[in-house]
C-alpha cells in the first residue's frame, strides 16, 4: 500500500483533540469521572458520522463505539482499535497550546511560555531519531495529551482513509474510545457484548515501531493504621501515633523494590497517597510485577512489614486490603500469537523495524484481554507523557496510522 499521495489528517486532528480538556479525576465516583471527557466524545462521534460511519455513538458512560463495515466477501474476524480520551490528572490539561517545531534540528527545545521547561536532547534519547521530523510540544504550561490523543487521531485518520478508499479490502472493524484509562477505570464500563469484536489493538504505546505484548500485573493495596490518641500534653508512654507508625512502614520498604530503583521486568511496591491523622491513617499503594505469583509475594512482604511494625504498638491495629487492578495480557496473547504476529508484519510494511517489548504499566488492553478481547498495544508515538515536556512526532503518528491500515489489510488477507 502506497501512502505517498495521501494527505494525512492525523496532525490536524491531534491538535484539535489536544485543545479539549479531558483530565480524569481519581477522586470522582462517576463514570466518566469528569463530564468534560464527553466533550471530546461528542466531537469524535460527529467526525465519524461525517466520514460516513453511520452507527457512531457515545453511551451514557462516555464510551464511543463505531463500525467501519466490511467490504470483502471473505470471512474475517472482527478487529477493534482502541484509544482513551482522558489525560492524566498528574499535570494540567487546561488550555493546551500545541506548537509544531518543523524540521527538528537536534537542539534542545525551549518551551516559550515557561522557559524553565526545556526538552533536552541529552535527556530524551528518542529525539536522536527525529532529526528533520516535525515535533509537537506544548507551550510549557500544560501536558500535551499525546497520551492518548495521538492514538485517537491515528485511529480516526485510518478510519478516514479506509472510508475514502473502498478498494482497500478489510473485514468489519470496530472502534472503541474510552474514558478514565489514566485512573485505571478505562475498561470498567466497556460493553463487550455490544462491541462484538474478536481481537483488538490499543494505540497507546511510545516509541516508533514498538508493539507491547506484555504488561505488569497490578494490584492496589490499602493499609489502614488505627492509632491510640491521647492529649499531647499527657502522652508519655501512652500515645501511639498512626502517622508515625505509617512512616515506619514506608521506611522499611526494601530500597531495591521501589520505582526509583527498578527497571525492565523488576517488580516494585509504591505508596501513592497517605491520608489521616493521629487516630487513623490510610496508606494507598500500587503493587506491580510481571507475574501474579511475584505480585502476591510482594503483598505478603508488605503485610509482614506492617505486622512487624505493629508489634511495637500493642494498642493499635491495622486493616490490609488488596484490590485487583489488571493482569499481564501476555497470559492471554500467548494463546493467540497471530494477533501479535500480524501487528509485527503491519509495522514492517510501513518500512519501520518492529520491536516487541514489555511495558512497565498497563493499558486498556490489559483488562480487555481478560474480558475476552485479546489486545496488544501498538505505539502511538507519545513521549515524556504526564508532563509539561511531553512531545510527539508528526511522522511517527503518520506511520502509526499506516500501521492500522495495513493491519486491516493483513487480517483480510488471512480470511477464508
Amino acid at each position: 500500500m502506497n501512502f505517498t499521495n495521501y494527505k494525512h489528517t492525523v496532525t490536524e486532528r491531534f491538535i484539535r483533540y489536544a485543545k479539549i480538556d479531558t483530565q480524569s479525576d481519581p477522586n470522582s465516583p462517576t463514570c466518566p469521572s469528569t463530564m468534560k471527557q464527553k466533550n471530546l466524545g461528542h466531537l469524535l462521534v460527529q467526525e465519524l458520522i461525517e466520514m460516513g460511519i453511520t452507527d457512531a455513538e457515545m453511551d451514557e458512560y462516555g464510551y464511543v463505539y463505531a463500525t467501519i463495515p466490511a467490504n470483502t466477501t471473505k470471512q474475517v474476524p472482527v478487529i477493534c482499535f482502541c484509544s482513551h480520551m482522558d489525560t492524566s490528572p498528574d499535570c494540567s490539561g487546561l488550555n493546551v497550546n500545541p506548537i509544531i517545531h518543523t524540521k527538528y534540528d537536534g537542539k534542545d527545545i525551549v518551551l516559550p511560555n515557561d522557559v524553565s521547561q526545556i526538552i533536552r536532547f541529552a535527556e530524551h534519547p528518542a529525539l536522536a531519531e527525529q532529526i528533520g521530523n516535525d515535533i509537537i510540544t506544548t507551550d510549557g504550561t500544560t501536558l500535551l495529551g499525546a497520551d492518548n490523543k495521538a492514538g485517537l487521531a491515528e485511529i480516526m485518520d485510518a478510519a478516514h482513509f479506509l472510508m475514502k478508499h473502498p478498494e482497500i479490502k478489510h473485514g468489519k472493524i470496530r472502534l472503541l474510545f474510552t474514558p478514565d484509562e489514566e485512573i485505571g477505570r478505562g475498561a470498567d464500563k466497556v460493553n463487550i457484548k455490544k462491541l462484538a469484536a474478536d481481537f483488538g489493538y490499543t494505540m497507546d504505546g511510545e516509541t516508533l515501531g514498538h508493539i507491547e505484548n506484555e504488561t505488569f500485573s497490578a494490584d492496589g493495596v490499602s493499609i489502614k493504621i488505627f492509632g491510640f490518641p491521647t492529649h499531647p500534653g499527657f502522652a508519655k508512654d501512652k500515645m501511639q501515633h498512626a502517622i508515625k507508625i505509617a512512616s515506619e512502614i514506608i521506611s522499611l520498604i526494601p530500597p531495591n523494590k521501589t520505582p526509583e530503583t527498578t527497571e525492565k521486568k523488576e517488580p516494585f511496591m509504591h505508596p501513592t497517597a497517605i491520608n489521616g491523622g493521629l487516630e487513623m491513617v490510610e496508606i494507598k499503594w500500587i503493587i506491580r510485577a510481571f507475574d501474579t505469583p511475584t505480585l502476591k509475594e510482594l503483598e505478603e512482604e508488605l503485610e509482614a512489614i506492617t505486622k512487624k511494625v505493629l508489634i511495637k504498638y500493642p494498642k493499635c491495629k491495622y486493616e490490609f486490603t488488596v484490590s485487583e487492578q489488571y493482569r499481564n495480557m501476555k497470559e492471554i496473547l500467548d494463546t493467540c500469537p497471530h494477533v501479535v504476529d500480524y501487528a509485527v508484519e503491519a509495522i514492517k510494511r510501513t518500512g519501520v523495524n518492529p520491536v516487541l517489548s514489555s511495558i512497565r504499566g498497563g493499558t486498556d488492553g490489559s483488562r480487555l484481554s481478560f474480558m475476552g478481547l485479546p489486545c496488544p498495544n501498538i505505539y502511538a508515538g507519545e513521549h515524556a507523557f504526564h508532563s509539561k515536556q511531553e512531545w510527539v512526532s508528526v511522522q511517527d503518528m503518520e506511520k502509526a496510522t499506516q500501521t492500522i491500515v495495513h493491519l486491516a489489510m493483513i487480517w483480510e488477507e488471512h480470511g477464508k
